[in-house]
């Protein structure tokens, strides 16, 4: 009986540890695909012409556009939920440096938003036939950018700035 006992409870004690060891991972694994809280700050456009070629209405549109399309991929990802930049935040920004040449300041608008990732678009116009698009997502808690990619495009149109974000998260952002 004494025997029964022992071999009993080793028994339950081992069920127990397995079904928490169970329950440890699922829910590890939850937490692991359980979208991120990302901010996205926005696009900025460098014009290196700016003097011969001043930025048009139309290019100010495909930002707006541009914006719009990346946000949207980022919640249709799954793997993002998309944070709103505050009014007092998008002040903090307009009035700093240019995002990404601010020493540090991405990350630190990505902690005020509360956000785990930090997110933001640069467009470089060299001219209306060469233009590079750099896409950048930021860790806020390690300060590292995960996500760092760029294709160049060729022709200042709605449709190759529109090609050239899907061409970059359709080849990188979703493969990760």
């Amino acid at each position: 009986m004494e025997r029964a006992m022992k071999v009993s409870s080793s028994w339950i004690l081992a069920a127990m540890s397995m079904i928490m060891a169970v329950a440890f991972a699922a829910d590890a694994e939850a937490r692991s695909s359980a979208p991120r809280s990302i901010v996205f700050l926005g696009v900025v456009f460098q014009n290196d012409n700016e003097g011969l070629e001043p930025t048009t209405d139309e290019e100010r549109a495909r930002i707006a556009a541009l914006e719009k399309q990346f946000v949207a991929s980022l919640q249709r990802s799954g793997k993002y939920a998309v944070l709103p930049v505050t009014p007092e935040l998008r002040a903090t920004i307009d009035a700093g440096q240019t995002l990404g040449a601010c020493s540090g300041c991405v990350i630190t608008y990505g902690k005020e938003a509360k956000a785990q990732d930090v997110a933001w678009i640069e467009v470089q116009k060299v001219s209306n036939l060469i233009l590079n698009m750099n896409v950048y997502i930021g860790n806020v808690e390690t300060g590292t950018y995960d996500f760092k990619h760029s294709v160049d495009i060729r022709g200042n149109t709605d449709e190759s700035w529109q090609r050239s974000l899907k061409y970059l998260l359709d080849n990188y952002f979703y493969k990760t």
